[in-house]
């Protein structure tokens, strides 16, 4: 899909106020650890996460969601009034019932004329989201809306330590599965987009391009509870190699789209998972890895927010300047990729 009118006016995040690291973690885990004979700093060493964030306890969803989005609508410097549609995309949810974006609309004081939804699909849903507001200014069906997302990831990691240290039959082999949950973190980030003739910006979304590989639709599973609460599931290292085999498939198909080369990107921005991750993507894709700009270290897998921070953040810090193009790279489970052109 190309785009000629859509602008990305200004992204807005917020970060969680407290800072959780991987050895603090495998401090609580230490009976673990020493029954089944893991050498301390494993989590670190694995994942290449030194840390990630946490919110305050009983921050939900639209919380994070709506201090982002407030962040984001403060920079762009525009009134709320104006923003006819809101997508709220992450993994994460106040409830079943009724929408998030609900909550998020009513926190940010948006106009009752406002389209509202949810749309999640895994780790890719901001990038999703993007794409459909995208279509619908490309269409000059809306002239400016806001994406948000908004993840919590305290549940899960607390669920799966105490999995961790109440099951007696975990050995080395099954805790693979339950590893990942413990590299995930939190955060929210947002992005007000408009018609380019409401508001030249000149920073452009040109386009994007997706790919599904459903026939891996098993290899993490997240949602499930038990005594301890919510759980995941993960395949690691089959995710890892079918994410990249699925990922290559949407950068060949994107780069045939826009009749580019790779050298035509200046800085990249992916879905942060882990160091295996970011280093097999890139070998496969044959780019440069010094042209990847990185949050994994201090923000763990932040799900739906984790690419759009990552650029959000790598924008702030100047790794991508005016004139120059950048994409965005990310690969979801079950199995999905897409990927997002920027000239900026």
């Amino acid at each position: 899909m190309k785009y000629s009118q859509v602008c990305l006016h200004t992204f807005g995040y917020a970060l969680p106020p407290h800072e959780v690291t991987s050895a603090q973690i495998e401090q609580r885990l230490e009976p673990v650890y020493s029954r089944l004979k893991l050498p301390e700093g494993r989590l670190e060493l694995m994942s290449g996460i030194r840390s990630r964030r946490f919110w305050d306890a009983g921050t939900k969803p639209s919380d994070g969601a709506t201090l982002a989005g407030a962040d984001a609508i403060a920079r762009a410097a525009v009134d709320p009034e104006t923003l006819e549609c809101l997508i709220f995309t992450s993994v994460c949810r106040d409830m079943m019932e009724p929408a998030t974006a609900a909550f998020v609309h009513n926190n940010l004081g948006l106009s009752s004329r406002c389209q509202i939804f949810d749309l999640s699909n895994a780790c890719l849903g901001f990038l999703n989201g993007m794409m459909m507001l995208a279509n619908m200014i490309e269409l000059g069906q809306v002239k400016r809306g806001i994406i948000v997302a908004g993840e919590t990831a305290e549940d899960l990691v607390e669920s799966t330590i105490a999995k961790l240290l109440q099951d007696p039959s975990i050995s080395r082999k099954s805790i693979k599965p339950i590893f990942a949950s413990l590299t995930i973190g939190s955060g929210a980030v947002a992005v007000v987009m408009e018609h380019r003739d409401s508001t030249d910006t000149g920073h452009y979304l040109r386009g994007g391009m997706v790919r599904a590989n459903t026939a891996h639709n098993d290899l993490c599973k997240g949602g499930s509870v038990g005594e301890q609460g919510v759980l995941m599931a993960t395949d690691s290292e089959t995710l890892l190699k079918q994410g990249v085999v699925t990922a290559s498939w949407c950068w060949q198909d994107f780069l045939r789209e826009f009749n580019g080369d790779k050298d035509d990107y200046q800085q990249f921005f992916c879905h942060q998972v882990g160091r295996a991750h970011s280093g097999l993507l890139f070998e496969t894709l044959g780019l440069d890895p010094d042209k990847n700009f990185e949050t994994l270290p201090f923000l763990g897998n932040v799900g739906s927010v984790s690419a759009p921070i990552t650029f959000a953040l790598g924008v702030e810090q100047g790794a991508l300047q005016p004139g120059q193009r950048g994409a965005i790279l990310g690969i979801g489970s079950g199995i999905n990729s897409c990927m997002l052109g920027i000239d900026w």
